[in-house]
């Protein structure tokens, strides 16, 4: 596990977006970042 600290850079990592496509963190450099996860959002609880 990696454990950033304020100000570290993000390791680059890809990830399926809410529209199906991969987003990788790389080609987003030099824009703001939000990144948020909503585990289970969209089923039964």
């Amino acid at each position: 596990m990696t454990h950033l600290k304020v100000g570290d850079v993000a390791p680059d990592f890809t990830l399926l977006s809410h529209l199906d496509t991969n987003i990788t963190l790389s080609t987003l450099r030099g824009k703001v970042v939000t990144l948020a996860f909503f585990p289970m959002a969209w089923t039964p609880v």
